[in-house]
């Protein structure tokens, strides 16, 4: 999805620490930037949790203010439904039974958000990941509410994704990868560790054919927003991944449609 310079007349705009307007004002599907919902405001800690525990995140590229989105349909990723392939799952087995191979959770979250950033994106010229996000979500993950989901070989990370999480709500931002499947690797280990400690779902917020392909859908807003409302009260768990956490959810994620 290319982003649109949005007309500022036609959108609101929000001073640090004002409320975000009601998700029904987003703009839909026939507007220029569907999901779209305000500009301006801040990227601060306090803002940052308020948005995603009303299902809005902030979305921008290099020379725009910050823009502020809630799509409907949303994307998601139901744990239930994550799909491994049979390449996939024999790469899962072998990983999960090698002892220099191994997820780990929140050792190298600097490294996993800046090598997101400069991970080429089909049809994409730049990153989202923008200098100030990178700022922002550090300060997240340091207060706390954003970790990284890495995977290790030999001692070398080689790759991972980073993620918010309010409660059991998690939302899911973006992957790296250094060699073949470690992207999916540290998602199968996401999933894992969700599925271990009763997380239902992964917000994905964007529709792509990639995250279909491993069982991610889109569901109504209404219904996302309730979920989040409903998981971001339970206690957060602690984000430390364990190897036992491989064998569950190898044996009850769907196969290959």
């Amino acid at each position: 999805m290319q982003h649109t310079h949005p007309e500022p007349a036609s959108l609101p705009w929000l001073e640090p620490g004002d409320e975000f307007p009601p998700l029904t004002q987003a703009w839909g599907k026939t507007d220029p930037a569907p999901g779209l919902l305000a500009g301006g405001g801040a990227l601060d800690v306090d803002t940052l949790v308020r948005a995603y525990s009303a299902g809005v995140f902030p979305w921008f590229s290099a020379g725009q203010p910050i823009l502020w989105w809630s799509p409907d349909p949303r994307m998601v990723l139901k744990v239930e439904d994550f799909t491994v392939h049979r390449s996939l799952r024999r790469t899962l087995k072998r990983f999960a039974a090698d002892p220099r191979c191994e997820v780990r959770i929140d050792t190298a979250f600097a490294r996993v958000i800046k090598a997101c950033a400069q991970s080429p994106r089909p049809a994409q010229s730049g990153t989202w990941i923008v200098p100030d996000m990178v700022a922002a979500y550090r300060q997240l993950h340091d207060a706390g509410w954003a970790h990284s989901v890495e995977t290790w070989v030999s001692g070398e990370l080689v790759g991972g994704l980073y993620c918010v999480a309010i409660g059991r709500a998690v939302f899911g931002e973006s992957m790296f990868s250094s060699v073949p499947d470690a992207s999916k690797i540290a998602l199968a280990g996401l999933v894992a560790f969700c599925r271990h400690h009763g997380i239902t779902m992964v917000d994905c917020q964007q529709n792509t054919g990639h995250l279909a392909t491993l069982g991610a859908r889109e569901i109504p807003r209404s219904v996302f927003l309730a979920h989040v409302q409903s998981a971001s009260s339970l206690t957060s768990p602690s984000w430390r991944f364990y190897p036992e956490f491989w064998a569950e959810s190898l044996h009850h994620s769907a196969g290959p449609k």
